[in-house]
């Protein structure tokens, strides 16, 4: 009797999920058929560096406040180890007049792992969503301004998750890929930009017509280039009683250089108009404006009932961009809340 006791309970033990309904724990996994959701209203504070991109604007060492953003996570639970999830987040930032959902992703994760003495990995795979909105902007004599936060391009998110819990206490990383895929799903305005810009040369626009240049459309759509981009991140979570708990975070986003292959417009222009827009495109085949961001977290957690959860986020990040990067910062910082439900 006294063996079948102890094969129930260490049975019931092994069942029971490694980690704790705590939505706040960077190993969270949802059970079978429970459903979460992560939903976060933050206020950010930017100010432009000394880029090549932001010197030419007219905007190096500006300050960009506040810029609103609301982040939106969710997911259900099919088994105990598989899991659907999405995860949304949308930027309104008035000082550059640039909004519009600045990151989606859609996808399974799987506990592929999960020993007794609650070790996890977790493999995961998402649709990348940047194809939802077209890329929107307009190309001047200055360079380009953008009017929101898409790429326009879909892609395939794929990574690994793992950690352990001792006690209290759960350390976690994770590495990812994400690979897009080029196309023209994209609208830029060029009204604005003069035959002298396209050629190079600003006495061009003397003895052309701007405002567009003759035979150019107002708006036109170009063939961008794929990307492999790289994230890996580290995370550390105590939970200091039932009510309480505390989490800290540190992540890497590589995100590359964008390039243009064509135009995807068809144009019927001069052969000197034709020429100036082939260097013109040939010019943007390396747009030089990726940037790389290392951004430290802070958080502390209040668990207000067994479904609901609340928290308050800082986070920090440096950055460090190249010369035609328009992301680049001195400072940007964010302060937040995140209220998480459970079901």
């Amino acid at each position: 009797m006294k063996k079948s006791l102890k094969l129930a309970a260490v049975a019931s033990v092994l069942a029971t999920p490694a980690m704790a309904a705590n939505l706040e724990n960077p190993l969270y996994m949802p059970t079978s058929g429970e459903f979460y959701s992560k939903t976060a209203a933050g206020l950010m504070l930017k100010v432009a560096d000394s880029s090549d991109a932001h010197v030419a604007k007219g905007h190096d060492g500006e300050t960009e406040f506040p810029i609103w953003r609301i982040q939106e996570e969710l997911g259900v639970g099919i088994t105990d180890r598989i899991a659907i999830r999405g995860a949304f987040q949308y930027t309104h930032d008035a000082d550059i007049d640039r909004q519009g959902m600045n990151h989606g992703r859609l996808g399974l994760i799987w506990r592929a792992v999960e020993t007794y003495d609650n070790i996890v990995l977790d493999v995961y795979a998402d649709a990348h969503l940047g194809g939802i909105n077209k890329m929107r902007g307009a190309y001047t004599g200055t360079g380009f301004q953008y009017d929101n936060y898409s790429n326009g391009r879909w892609g395939v998110d794929a990574g690994v998750r793992f950690g352990k819990t001792w006690s209290k206490l759960t350390t976690s990383a994770f590495v990812e890929v994400l690979q897009t895929f080029g196309n023209s799903n994209n609208v830029i305005d060029i009204a604005g930009l003069t035959a002298g810009d396209l050629m190079g040369n600003p006495s061009m626009s003397s003895i052309m017509v701007t405002n567009p240049p003759i035979g150019l459309p107002g708006e036109i759509s170009v063939n961008l280039k794929s990307t492999t981009e790289v994230n890996f991140g580290l995370n550390a979570f105590y939970q200091v009683n039932d009510r309480w708990s505390w989490g800290a975070g540190f992540k890497y986003n590589h995100h590359a250089d964008n390039g243009v292959e064509s135009l995807a417009t068809d144009i019927n222009v001069s052969e000197n108009i034709r020429a100036a827009v082939d260097k013109f495109i040939a010019d943007l085949s390396n747009m030089d404006d990726g940037f790389d961001e290392y951004i430290v977290t802070l958080s502390v957690a209040n668990q207000l009932t067994d479904n609901v959860q609340v928290a308050l986020y800082g986070e920090y990040t440096f950055d460090d961009a190249h010369a035609q990067s328009q992301n680049g910062t001195d400072v940007k910082a964010e302060v937040g809340l995140r209220l998480n439900l459970a079901f």
